[in-house]
């Protein structure tokens, strides 16, 4: 994301956490790729807006790009020319402290190293910081190389269902991301040996990948269960009807029985998140909304017949409790 992520959600750099996140879901919503379908700017666009609201709406995150000390992408800003700069700052972050850098490998950080140690053993015999040290004890030196953070936003289908993804890094090279179904926001996928390359023998460090779930603007998910509000006529509520219901895997045929009523839940099993290892899938609960439209004076008059026949108090219970 190259853009200012204040001016990709369009709001000021002093707004409120709650301004930030109004943006977001309202953008969000405009640009989802299931509301557009086909559209690629549409989808770039969805992309760059969650991106800014994943830098945005982590406190540390803002704080630290106000600051300057990374960009827009998440991304460490370049760091020091000096060598000691780099090599002090490179092992802060290293392995147990590095956050989102993204440094490849060959990168300044691991030269920093080489050099930096190398010149440490050659100051042999001369009362440098290894005394008796040899060419051989520089060359034999061994580092595990340092793990790498980076962050992958996917769709709700995707962690869902699972996905493969590729990931492009800030140095040019790609990794491939097998993104396992059921997978929630935050949680952290691990590639061995794709951080940044080890000193001497030692091995390389690994690819430390967070992901984020984008929203989807009809299912929401609770557990290995996802949840669905379905919007249905009177007429298919009343009478019965069979319809497509959508679900992450695509649209099935759902019977609504009849006399249902707004609230009515149904389930349909395994329809919900992906079954994996020794977990089963998970259920899709519909949860009926009945739309009236627009009625005419036909329809006007039918009910108004019907309920004088049939009367009922749908508000008594909320009567008797309060």
């Amino acid at each position: 994301m190259s853009k200012n992520p204040y001016e990709t959600l369009g709001v000021k750099k002093d707004a409120t956490a709650a301004q930030i996140k109004s943006a977001y879901l309202k953008l969000a919503k405009q640009h989802h790729p299931d509301l557009n379908p086909g559209d690629k700017k549409a989808e770039e666009r969805f992309k760059m807006i969650n991106a800014a609201n994943d830098l945005l709406g982590d406190t540390e995150k803002r704080a630290r790009f106000d600051r300057g000390e990374i960009d827009a992408s998440g991304q460490e800003r370049p760091p020091q020319p000096s060598h000691e700069r780099k090599f002090y700052r490179g092992f802060a972050e290293g392995a147990q402290g590095g956050r989102y850098r993204g440094a490849g490998p060959g990168g300044a950080d691991t030269e920093a190293f080489h050099d930096i140690f190398a010149d440490l053993f050659r100051n042999q015999g001369q009362g440098g910081p290894f005394p008796g040290g040899t060419g051989a004890q520089a060359r034999d030196f061994r580092m595990r190389g340092a793990d790498q953070r980076y962050q992958l936003s996917v769709s709700f289908i995707e962690a869902a269902l699972g996905a493969s993804r590729r990931l492009t890094l800030p140095d040019g090279r790609t990794l491939d991301v097998t993104v396992p179904p059921g997978l929630e926001s935050g949680q952290v996928l691990r590639l061995r040996g794709q951080g940044d390359p080890g000193i001497g023998s030692s091995p390389a460090g690994d690819a430390l990948i967070e992901v984020d779930i984008m929203p989807h603007p009809y299912f929401r998910r609770e557990g290995d269960d996802i949840h669905l509000d379905l919007p249905v006529t009177a007429a298919e509520a009343a009478l019965g009807a069979k319809i497509a219901v959508p679900t992450p895997a695509g649209p099935v045929t759902m019977s609504i029985p009849r006399h249902s009523d707004t609230g009515k839940q149904l389930r349909l099993r395994g329809r919900g998140i992906l079954a994996r290892g020794d977990r089963p899938a998970g259920d899709l609960y519909v949860t009926l909304k009945i739309v009236l439209g627009v009625p005419d004076a036909a329809l006007e008059e039918a009910l108004k017949t019907f309920y004088e026949r049939h009367p009922i108090d749908p508000r008594q219970h909320l009567v008797e409790t309060s």
